[in-house]
């Protein structure tokens, strides 16, 4: 009798076979980068889990140190760091202060570990007053220019107290190109630059602004974040900044936009990272604690899609369980 339909249970018949033939890579330790939350205070025994990230701390710089400790053992490579300060103004002065609290973080981590790879969030949102990326006029707009400066300013701070790559999130027109230039005239020319080049206005950051405590005391972000109804303005956005000298690109959120990771992945030619925002990592998590999915097997499908959409880097919550656990190679 002739054979009539396909037969693709062939080549996944066997756990051998589909490892075969599995067109995705497996996560990697390499891949994964873990964000932190270090407070700027003078208890350094400050731990404080943030409510709405089960599993996530607000850290002072000793109890930093003894988080990235133990991830380190457990192989982790590259963080990302997020400063929350003592005090805020309409300047943001803690952003870009020598003796700020990112800065501080980064000399530590990069003292006791050398070859941690250390990224820094450059944005304005947890050192204005008012919660906002930039500056802002009396009557409440963010003025882009202007902060272009003070984010220049921050970018040069941070990779003067040793970080390896910078990260402006702030969405400003203009601000990959002013951060190259300072960066440049800085001497600090091997320092490179990943841009939060897509960024959506998106509802999943809520537990972040939780965590960092930089929810807008007014407005919204809405005129320079992007509009989550808009995928051909990701690649404009994307070419910008790499026209303006970005070295690689992040697409936020991730999980509601992987057909925006695929296309901008197929508009480019440099590293893309994805990250899995505060939301996406508390849906998980809420539902796995409350044994409604299989936590882990969610955890690993999400993240898995992200690099199928084709993102190489991927910024995720979920890191030091995936090293603790040994679930990525």
């Amino acid at each position: 009798m002739s054979q009539s339909f396909h037969r693709g249970r062939r080549l996944r018949w066997t756990p051998e076979i589909r490892s075969m033939v599995r067109e995705t890579p497996p996560l990697l330790a390499e891949d994964l980068i873990m964000p932190y939350f270090v407070v700027e205070t003078e208890d350094q025994s400050f731990r404080k889990e943030i409510g709405a990230m089960p599993g996530q701390y607000q850290l002072s710089l000793a109890e930093l140190e003894k988080q990235v400790e133990k991830a380190v053992d457990d192989g982790l490579q590259s963080v990302i760091l997020f400063g929350i300060p003592a005090e805020k103004d309409e300047k943001a002065s803690g952003a870009y202060a020598e003796d700020g609290i990112v800065q501080e973080a980064v000399r530590r981590l990069k003292h006791r570990w050398p070859s941690l790879y250390v990224i820094t969030d450059v944005c304005l949102c947890e050192y204005m007053s008012h919660g906002h990326c930039g500056i802002l006029t009396p009557g409440g707009a963010v003025l882009n220019d202007p902060t272009l400066e003070l984010l220049a300013k921050t970018a040069v701070s941070h990779a003067a107290a040793g970080a390896d790559m910078v990260a402006p999130s702030d969405m400003m027109d203009g601000r990959v190109a002013a951060i190259r230039h300072a960066l440049d005239e800085s001497g600090l020319v091997m320092v490179p630059v990943m841009s939060y080049a897509v960024k959506y206005a998106s509802a999943f950051y809520g537990p972040f602004r939780e965590a960092a405590e930089s929810a807008p005391a007014c407005g919204d972000r809405k005129s320079y974040q992007m509009d989550p109804a808009n995928a051909r303005e990701a690649i404009i956005e994307a070419l910008a900044d790499l026209d303006e000298g970005a070295d690689c690109l992040i697409v936020k959120p991730a999980g509601p936009y992987m057909d925006i990771i695929r296309q901008v992945r197929d508009a480019v030619n440099v590293p893309l990272c994805a990250y899995q925002v505060s939301g996406e990592y508390s849906m998980i998590r809420a539902a796995g604690l409350n044994g409604w999915i299989n936590e882990e097997a969610v955890m690993m499908e999400s993240l898995l899609g992200m690099k199928r959409a084709g993102a190489k880097m991927l910024i995720t919550y979920f890191t030091e369980t995936l090293l603790k656990q040994r679930l990525v190679r």
